[in-house]
């Protein structure tokens, strides 16, 4: 499995994702900037500028004709996919962690940063595909309490939203009422990623305290639990085997003193089942931001510190292989 590097960034990136159909891939950094790539073969698109900070988060709708982006700039920001026009720029208090189309395209919700006395919100807006113009007024907000939200998903059917919390807990919103359906502790320190299973019915959670674990979304019962040996930035799932990637690696701030190897900057493969670490891809020489999975399984792109992204198509023997268990 020979990865096609992707050399778009100049600093660490922050969200890979592809989109529905699997053909293109969005990439998200801290150099202001968000790409658009082939996935087939690693060429860029074209890019999205007009940030004035760190892009945060990326997602497209179905049909691939927008993109929505959040960034450090206090700013989410529409985009036609095709040209790379701005179409609608929303405006916070601060920062836009997380943005996310929901599965109807009908609305996207954004979570933005607790800062200077502004607390941290879940806003949901209506996008209407026809027309550029978009409304400014959200169509519901949620106050995530007593601790702030890091990350956000739709739920299935949309009706539902879940949010991962600085403490390691897990809310289930009914975001039309603005009212909480059920909470628990899931981790014990900060959740990094929360990414869906594509029909909704169960996401899968990483975290700084080592861990990755599996949430049936309705209830926010724990499923499954994945266990490393350093701090976890990402997870995802495989649609074509039972298997989830994590990815992680030591602190930013102390990777000078370390080398790949020990700085433990792989891709991790566990059986979604059985719990069981099955293999390592390695490449990067940071720590892993972000990783996604193309949507039919025919392999996964990951996003470091490095700045670089790395995008991987499995080999054969990915699709022969069987746990002997």
């Amino acid at each position: 499995m020979i990865p096609i590097l992707l050399q778009g960034h100049t600093r660490p990136l922050t969200q890979v994702k592809f989109n529905a159909d699997g053909d293109l891939l969005m990439t998200a950094a801290k150099d202001k900037v968000a790409s658009l790539w082939y996935s087939h073969n690693g060429e860029r698109v074209g890019t999205f500028t007009g940030h004035q900070g760190s892009v945060w988060s990326i997602d497209s709708n179905k049909s691939s004709t927008l993109v929505v982006t959040g960034s450090a700039d206090n700013t989410a920001r529409l985009w036609h996919a095709e040209t790379g026009r701005m179409l609608h720029t929303w405006e916070f208090p601060t920062a836009v962690k997380r943005v996310e189309f929901s599965h109807d395209d009908r609305y996207v919700l954004m979570v933005t940063e607790e800062r200077m006395g502004h607390k941290c919100a879940i806003y949901v807006f209506a996008i209407d595909s026809s027309t550029p113009e978009q409304s400014s007024e959200p169509v519901a907000v949620i106050w995530p309490s007593p601790v702030k939200a890091t990350v956000a998903a739709w739920g299935y059917l949309d009706k539902y939203i879940v949010a991962g919390h600085d403490d390691g807990s897990l809310t289930l919103y009914d975001w039309r009422y603005e009212k909480d359906v059920a909470h628990t502790p899931a981790h014990s320190e900060t959740i990094t990623d929360l990414q869906m299973w594509k029909d909704g019915s169960y996401f899968i959670t990483s975290s700084k305290d080592k861990t990755a674990r599996l949430f049936e979304t309705r209830t926010l019962n724990p499923l499954k639990l994945y266990k490393a040996d350093t701090g976890i930035n990402t997870a995802a799932m495989t649609p074509t085997q039972d298997l989830v990637i994590l990815g992680g690696g030591q602190a930013a701030s102390e990777v000078t003193t370390t080398s790949s190897r020990q700085g433990k900057f792989e891709s991790r493969f566990y059986h979604k089942v059985f719990e069981d670490e099955v293999g390592r891809s390695k490449g990067h020489f940071g720590p892993i931001n972000t990783i996604a999975v193309i949507p039919d399984g025919r392999g996964f792109a990951s996003g470091s510190e490095d700045g670089y992204v790395r995008l991987h198509h499995f080999d054969p023997d990915y699709f022969a292989f069987k746990y002997d268990y």
